[in-house]
């Protein structure tokens, strides 16, 4: 087990109460996962790949990650010009193929990571209303809340793909 169930820093400290409460602990919850899937690893078995022909790793997955919080908040939520950190025209999975065994290549993806995070966090706390729409029209309307829900989901898939390959580099596995 990664933690004591008891320690466990994803649990929350006392029962959710509200949406709003709720959402944000479970992408909390979820953005912590992925971080504590990556702890105590090196360059190398960060970018290690899962099974060829696939380019997963879990640098792959913390960079991939960096781009869909800087897409749904950056670019839908808040409809600034926010290009890709990553992936590019010319190479739509650059976030996996890009991820390579480099110390300053996984610094990189943390500070990015950990930026977009960040922004996004703030976005949320300034906004009262969880049904409030997208400032950006090129994916319809969208709410935050759906957003929020979202990014849960993506987090949740990812995080197993977190766990599969953790267990393959060291035999830890989740909980």
């Amino acid at each position: 087990m990664w933690v004591d169930p008891q320690d466990d820093p994803r649990e929350p400290d006392a029962p959710l109460v509200g949406e709003r409460e709720t959402l944000l602990d479970y992408l909390r919850a979820y953005r912590l996962s992925l971080k504590m899937k990556c702890d105590g690893l090196d360059a190398e078995q960060m970018a290690r790949r899962s099974v060829p022909p696939s380019t997963l790793s879990l640098l792959g997955l913390v960079r991939h990650m960096a781009d869909v919080e800087r897409t749904w908040f950056r670019q839908v939520m808040a409809d600034e010009d926010a290009p890709r950190h990553y992936r590019t025209a010319e190479d739509r999975d650059a976030d996996f193929n890009g991820a390579v065994a480099d110390d300053e290549v996984v610094a990189d993806a943390w500070r990015r990571w950990e930026d977009e995070v960040a922004n996004a966090d703030e976005l949320v706390a300034a906004t009262d209303d969880l049904g409030m729409l997208a400032a950006s029209t090129a994916r319809g309307e969208i709410a935050l809340r759906e957003v929020l829900v979202h990014m849960i989901e993506e987090y949740a898939r990812h995080v197993g793909h977190a766990d599969l390959l953790r267990e393959c580099i060291d035999g830890r596995t989740g909980q």
